[in-house]
């Protein structure tokens, strides 16, 4: 139960939302508790909850909203490092929407006082029919936190004052109804300009999530084309194994037809055991032989299954599937080539080796390359002195790797002039 100062000065709550809709209430005194860690929450284990502090008026009416972030361990229990001062930017929030008592305070990620903190808030939706305002309000009017709603205060009645001559001109501007008008007007573009930000704060998540997926995507088929690659290596050391154990079959196979072929003259009576033996090593060869088979079709097999995962087309709904249908290029940027743009077909080409892939669009080989880019970023004398170190005089660095000549752009004029007389 509230105490009266309470009542008086009025209720504090914490909402937990679930989508567009809140899925647990408690007051504030509770939401304290399960930061002080005595009681945890099993059924948001390992969650990121996004969850709004409310202060209500003693009318049970809406006065501010804090739409922030807090996240639950493994055991249910907030995180103990959380403290976002959500009482303090209550009052320092600026005007939001009207929900029911006048502009409340709002402070969400798009508008915050403290732009420090705004990472750890989050942008309610505005969108019909998920509309946080709404579902909040409502849950708010149902009351299951049972707060006592206080008595209205009665107000003095206002004595009439007669106006200054001053005022006496400006009848239109003192008429209630224009300034309800002006009200009414500012209030919806304060929720308009609240929407845009909001819907701008959206479209950068999004996008950032997309990003991500990509490149969890992205790592993910490169680590399964990584395992079939090891898959393969391994069954080819076990084929060659057997190949070379087959071999060694065969050439055991040859020396006893040898030896029995010389023994045959001498040895009639063994003709039969002799005979009985071939059949018997024919028979094993035969059956490595026909292992040996099982095996290369099991090569083939896996052979086929690689290259149709080199080629497979993308799965359906996936990141890549939609890069390959929606024609989306990649671009990436290399020093001397500037901004390349990857069509679909040569996005694996270019992740195997993107150095190689650069020094191809340059017309060059890779070593080539890589040694223009040595001298690019560090446009230095190469010149190996006696004392075995780099000469290091600062020299004019070549900005097109087709014009980069090594020994000769790579040295300062002093090792230019002694290497030609060398020569």
């Amino acid at each position: 139960m509230a105490s009266a100062n309470q009542a008086a000065e009025g209720y504090s709550a914490v909402l937990f939302m679930d989508g567009a809709q809140v899925s647990r209430q408690m007051r504030a005194s509770e939401f304290g508790a399960f930061l002080d860690g005595y009681v945890g929450l099993s059924d948001l284990a390992d969650t990121d909850v996004r969850a709004v502090h409310v202060v209500l008026g003693g009318d049970l009416l809406i006065r501010s909203l804090v739409f922030f972030r807090i996240y639950f361990d493994e055991e249910g229990r907030a995180d103990s490092h959380w403290n976002l001062p959500v009482e303090q930017l209550a009052q320092d929030g600026a005007k939001g929407p009207d929900l029911g008592g006048g502009a409340i305070r709002l402070v969400c990620r798009s508008q915050c006082p403290a732009p420090n903190l705004a990472d750890e808030l989050w942008d309610p939706d505005m969108t019909p029919g998920s509309n946080h305002f709404q579902a909040i309000r409502k849950a708010i009017d149902a009351n299951s936190l049972k707060f006592q709603r206080q008595a209205a205060q009665e107000t003095e009645p206002e004595i009439p004052v007669l106006r200054s001559a001053l005022t006496k001109g400006g009848g239109a501007a003192d008429d209630p109804e224009t300034g309800a008008q002006r009200s009414r007007l500012a209030q919806t573009i304060r929720e308009q300009r609240l929407r845009i930000k909001t819907l701008q704060s959206v479209h950068r998540d999004a996008l950032s999530d997309l990003q991500r997926e990509h490149r969890l995507e992205m790592q993910a088929l490169r680590s399964e084309m990584a395992d079939l690659e090891q898959k393969y290596e391994r069954q080819r050391l076990t084929n060659e194994q057997l190949k070379k154990r087959l071999a060694d079959r065969n050439e055991q196979y040859l020396s006893i037809q040898e030896r029995m072929g010389q023994e045959a003259d001498s040895r009639n009576q063994e003709n039969q055991t002799n005979h009985a033996e071939v059949v018997l090593l024919r028979e094993q060869l035969e059956r490595k032989q026909r292992e040996l088979e099982m095996r290369n079709d099991k090569i083939i097999l896996l052979e086929q299954e690689n290259h149709d995962l080199r080629h497979r087309e993308p799965v359906e709904d996936s990141l890549m599937r939609q890069l390959q249908v929606q024609s989306v290029f990649l671009v990436a940027y290399h020093a001397g080539v500037g901004h390349l743009t990857l069509p679909y077909s040569e996005i694996d080409r270019y992740f195997e080796n993107p150095t190689a892939y650069a020094a191809a669009k340059c017309g060059l080989n890779e070593p080539a390359y890589r040694e223009w880019l040595a001298h690019y970023e560090a446009p230095t004398c190469h010149h190996k002195l006696k004392n075995g170190k780099l000469c290091g005089e600062p020299i004019l660095r070549v900005s097109q790797p087709g014009d980069f000549q090594p020994g000769r752009d790579d040295r300062c004029e002093a090792h230019q002039v002694a290497e030609h007389q060398t020569v």
